[in-house]
């Protein structure tokens, strides 16, 4: 099937588990039956906010999963959600407010592994802004925990700044839920107290289940935590609006009349679009279904990820195809553009389908109980915004509702369900449409949105991602707060603290707080423990270490007259104010009595400084070693307003 052979090239995907407390009951029919009642009641209560969402790939679906391998029956669903990480926090939010909603349920975690944690593993570099990276710590299972995707467990990825440090690749399995609405993590208990209830091995689900059952506060995840996974799903579901896309596309009168009744198609029709083969356009060259001749301006509901997927796309049609498009000058260039990428993927689907598949067994039987049930529910909830019954409006969303109805809560079995091909040729057959209505119906479009988030200027950016690293609030006027709070003299510290800091075979400690004290020094142990490795008298000690000091200097003043010696920052240069124009004047006899004069001592903490700023301000902005190493050290440096990569002295 047409689903079957496209889709399989997605490989992002989010699986979610819920399992029923307390377990008394096994993995029997009895059991079974309520398992299967519970996703009625889900998938009918959260309807309203589920039927006009569009998604990605694959909707938010639930299904009953017998008991295997010492995990119980539970309830279980997977969406493959491709490029639209929307999808998945979507999700994440929907599994927040089923457990909220149904207490006795909780989103479980099911034999995690933790391969990267925090700053103590080691994490892929992305861009934190034009000037910055930031770690993007990964967790990567090898199981199936209860909301994870292909990356692992991805709210701990969203929380790893704040995750506690007992949490560690060996015991992370089975210990992070949603229960009660709430991020729970089973912790371990200390090795200096014995807890009965607590293992001190990663638990069973079993366990676990029973954990959370008797002791719901005591797993509470940190206020951190939460609040990190809460800022990324802040919003919902009012966001879903926001993500959408409103765009005018001339397009066949039939494609109009579907996407009326089935939005969600779109998704289809572009992914089919996006993802084409030559062996797709075979089908593409000559129209059977849906001509040009036919063709007429309709608003389109997009998500944004489906409108920049489909608006990025460079494609010539095939001249046969018919599907001309006017001079980019066009002011309607745009909608012919995309109406013509929108045919040709809705062609594709189509040209996939058998010519013999039947749909008889494809209707919705609306005398069920069942039915009767959703549809009071989807009322109750105010689905229908006060429309009134049979109206022109109304009847679109309640095809929705029905198609959201066969494929999320009354399933067929796989072998009968449609793929969007059929579901489109179906609707063709049986929807009665009339053309002149609906190029009377475009006469009258509502105003298409803009477009220009799709060009993000640089601070838009740099916006946009303090916005997703949770720093908004903190950094109310970025620049102008980075210029005034920045201290060069935190470089030096911080740098200082790095190095102090003892690396183990795990890599080292970064240091996160830049007011660290700085390292000590004990002159007299010093001494102490070099004469115990010398075995040599103090005195003697005392002269090796003259001569040493001796050896230093003369070193210093061979290289003080060389092309490195002058390339370091002396402590008197630092002083002096460069108001005068007679150093460079005079170079010749300062070069000459350079040799009679005692070296002046070299400024550590100025050159520190300097070298790392002119590092970090050759990578103009790209990612490199001292964007890196100052951003692990917690600092942050403004961006370079005159452009030299030398410190003011």
């Amino acid at each position: 099937m047409e689903g079957n052979m496209k889709l399989a090239v997605v490989e992002d995907a989010v699986e979610y588990h819920l399992f029923l407390i307390p377990d008394n009951a096994r993995d029997t029919e009895e059991y079974r039956e309520i398992l299967q009642k519970y996703i009625e009641r889900i998938m009918t209560q959260f309807a309203p906010i589920l039927v006009p969402y569009i998604w990605q790939n694959q909707p938010f679906n639930l299904k009953y999963k017998p008991a295997k391998g010492g995990v119980p029956a539970h309830i279980y669903g997977m969406t493959k959600f491709g490029d639209n990480i929307e999808d998945e926090w979507f999700i994440v939010y929907v599994i927040k407010q089923i457990t909220k909603a149904f207490p006795e349920l909780v989103a479980s975690n099911m034999d995690l592994s933790v391969v990267t944690l925090k700053e103590r593993y080691s994490g892929r570099q992305e861009p934190r802004n034009t000037t910055q990276q930031t770690s993007h710590k990964r967790f990567i299972g090898r199981q199936k925990p209860r909301i994870e995707d292909n990356d692992g467990e991805f709210l701990l990825i969203e929380a790893a700044d704040f995750l506690p440090k007992w949490l560690d690749p060996d015991n992370s399995a089975n210990r992070v839920f949603f229960h009660h609405g709430e991020l729970c993590i089973i912790p371990v208990p200390r090795k200096s107290e014995r807890i009965s209830w607590l293992p001190m091995t990663p638990p069973t689900i079993q366990q676990a289940l029973s954990i959370i059952s008797a002791h719901p506060d005591v797993v509470l995840a940190s206020e951190s935590i939460q609040a990190a996974v809460d800022r990324r799903i802040r919003g919902y579901p009012d966001k879903v609006e926001a993500s959408r896309h409103r765009a005018h596309c001339f397009l066949p009168a039939g494609i109009v009349a579907v996407l009326k009744q089935r939005p969600r198609l779109v998704s289809a029709a572009v992914q089919a679009f996006y993802l084409r083969d030559p062996i797709d356009l075979r089908a593409c060259r000559i129209f059977k279904t849906f001509l040009p001749e036919t063709r007429i301006m309709a608003s389109v509901t997009f998500t944004k990820c489906l409108y920049a997927q489909l608006v990025q796309q460079k494609f010539v049609p095939d001249r046969r195809s018919g599907y001309s498009l006017p001079p980019p000058s066009h002011p309607q260039f745009r909608a012919y553009e995309l109406g013509m990428k929108l045919a040709h993927g809705f062609e594709i689907l189509c040209s996939k389908c058998s010519s013999h598949f039947s749909d008889s067994k494809k209707s919705v039987d609306t005398t069920s109980p069942l039915w009767a049930s959703f549809l009071e529910s989807l009322k109750r909830n105010d689905y229908f915004k006060g429309l009134m019954e049979g109206s022109t409006q109304y009847q679109e969303r309640l095809e929705m509702a029905k198609n959201y109805f066969q494929l999320s809560i009354h399933r067929p079995e796989s072998s009968l369900a449609m793929s969007p091909g059929e579901e489109i040729l179906t609707m063709l057959q049986t929807l009665p449409f009339d053309v002149e209505e609906l190029k009377k119906e475009s006469t009258d479009l509502p105003p298409e949105d803009d477009d220009q988030w799709l060009d993000l200027s640089p601070d838009q950016l740099d916006q946009l991602l303090q916005d997703v690293a949770g720093r908004k609030d903190s950094q109310p006027s970025p620049q102008q707060a980075e210029e005034q709070s920045y201290d060069v003299g935190q470089v030096s510290d911080s740098v200082k603290a790095f190095i102090s800091k003892v690396s183990t075979y795990k890599g080292a400690e970064l240091p996160r707080d830049p007011s660290e004290a700085p390292i000590t020094f004990d002159a007299d142990s010093f001494l102490n423990y070099f004469d115990k490795i010398l075995a040599q008298e103090p005195d003697s000690l005392e002269g090796a270490l003259g001569s040493l000091k001796s050896y230093m200097a003369q070193m210093d003043q061979e290289l003080a007259h060389t092309s490195m010696g002058k390339s370091f920052s002396t402590c008197e240069q630092a002083n002096k104010e460069p108001s005068s124009q007679t150093a460079n004047n005079n170079s010749d006899e300062e070069d000459s009595g350079a040799r009679d004069r005692v070296v002046e001592a070299v400024d550590v903490d100025l050159n520190l400084v300097s070298n790392i700023l002119e590092s970090y301000s050759s990578q103009a902005g790209l990612a490199g070693p001292a964007s890196n190493l100052l951003h692990s050290m917690g600092v942050r440096v403004p961006d370079n307003a005159d452009h030299s990569p030398h410190v003011s002295q």
